[in-house]
């Protein structure tokens, strides 16, 4: 190894993990027999192993932790042969020890470095550098859970050959600039848990390899843009918590590749009849949640064999649930709460067991009852439906009733849990009554 690579990864280090830290001692010989954990070399045509991966923080049990005082060693750049930095919980306090990325150097990296990753650094504060930019080579960038602060670098947009770009979990506000566009090898954008703001822009069409979309939990106006479409292989959508509008037909009916498509939490409005959600056979979860959606949930929905979470919860959906709604082989979850629905549910008692509070329906839905059936496990929270009564003659003795308004007491629940009526009980207590008389004048005969 050449000597003055090793005393640089030796002074890299101790920048991250502290003075304490004697490499020349421990490891004489980095790239060989005294290898340093998360430091990987390569050798190379001059015939010298060089250092192409730092990984530094609390990954493995036997990683190296950087210091309370840990900071960006200026000897960082001078690893000409780096392809992964990867800090994870590096910088712990913004207070104590804030960090900022370094503004100039990563040019140095432009044909080396690959992935750079900094993740769960809540004391890395301050903006994204545009020089981050200058990093041609870069696949992956991951600034994942710091405090880094202001606008997405339209710099970035020169890395062409991204195939992951994460920035969730920060303070970045602003657009997606249009400069993004040109990400045609991107598998991976999740820029969730920001206040990024703007709608969506077209150019997400362009991104054609994409598979994990995450916008979630920003304030993203306006409407889901038709490019989405383009999106074949997509197979993650996920734009919850943010402010979108528009209805739901136009904007997702060609991403027949999405696996989970969660839209909870947006103003978007509009019905579920005017999708074919025959067409989502791939889909696994569906989360429509709290989104201002009104009419029946269509027939269609029971055709989507792959389905395992439903949440159509919080809306102003109407009408009734279909009984198909079981025969879903691999539903582990439904979420109808917070709705107006009305009529019976009819769903066996395996359906009820195999849920069990996973299936919601209460908060709302007053007009929406169970048909009891003297089993159990029963849906809860869920008024049970009165049952009819059949004399021996055949003859119905009460009608089939359904649920509305007011009609639900406490008395009704007692009588409907037993499968019985109001009717029932007096003819019940008529029989009871005469038993007794009787039983009362043979007592006094026999004496």
């Amino acid at each position: 190894m050449d000597e003055k690579e090793k005393q640089v990864i030796y002074n890299v280090i101790q920048g991250f993990v502290g003075k304490w830290w004697n490499g020349s001692d421990l490891y004489p010989d980095p790239c060989g027999w005294t290898p340093i954990q998360g430091v990987s070399c390569e050798l190379y045509d001059d015939g010298f192993w060089y250092v192409t991966v730092v990984n530094l923080g609390q990954v493995f049990d036997n990683s190296l932790i950087c210091s309370n005082d840990a900071k960006f060693p200026e000897q960082l750049f001078k690893l000409k042969h780096l392809k992964v930095l990867s800090l994870t919980s590096c910088f712990l306090s913004p207070n104590k020890n804030p960090v900022t990325l370094p503004i100039s150097g990563w040019e140095k990296f432009s044909e080396s470095l690959e992935s750079l990753i900094l993740r769960s650094n809540p004391g890395l504060v301050g903006t994204i550098p545009s020089t981050i930019g200058s990093l041609r080579s870069l696949q992956s960038l991951v600034l994942l859970e710091n405090s880094l602060t202001g606008e997405l670098p339209r710099s970035i947009g020169n890395l062409v050959k991204l195939r992951q770009l994460v920035l969730a979990g920060n303070n970045l506000v602003g657009e997606v600039p249009i400069t993004y566009g040109s990400f045609s090898e991107l598998l991976i954008f999740d820029a969730s848990r920001n206040n990024l703001s703007g709608s969506l822009p077209p150019i997400v069409g362009s991104w054609s390899s994409l598979l994990k979309l995450d916008l979630s939990n920003n304030v993203l106006e306006g409407l889901l843009p038709m490019e989405l479409g383009r999106l074949k292989h997509l197979t993650l959508l996920d734009v919850s918590h943010n402010k979108l509008i528009g209805g739901l037909a136009e904007t997702i009916k060609e991403l027949v590749s999405l696996k989970d498509m969660v839209l909870s939490n947006n103003p978007i409005g509009g019905d579920l009849l005017g999708t074919k959600w025959r067409s989502f056979t791939k889909v696994e979860t569906l989360d429509l949640s709290n989104m201002g959606l009104e009419g029946s949930v269509p027939e269609s929905i029971t055709e989507m064999k792959k389905l395992r979470f439903l949440d159509l919860s919080n809306n102003n959906l109407n009408g009734s649930l279909s009984r198909n709604l079981e025969n879903l082989p691999c539903l582990k979850a439904l979420h109808v709460n917070g709705n107006n629905l009305t009529g019976r549910l009819e769903f066996s008692q395996e359906f009820y067991g195999k849920l069990g509070r996973r299936f919601a329906a209460w908060n709302n839905n007053e007009n929406l009852c169970y048909v009891a059936k003297q089993v159990t496990p029963v849906p809860y929270s869920v008024k049970p439906c009165l049952q009819e009564i059949t004399n021996s003659e055949g003859v119905s003795t009460v009608e089939n009733f359904e649920m509305s308004e007011g009609s639900y007491d406490e008395d009704s629940f007692v009588e409907t849990s037993f499968g019985i009526s109001s009717f029932l009980f007096n003819d019940v207590w008529l029989i009871l009554s005469v038993n007794v008389v009787l039983t009362v004048l043979l007592w006094n005969l026999s004496f």
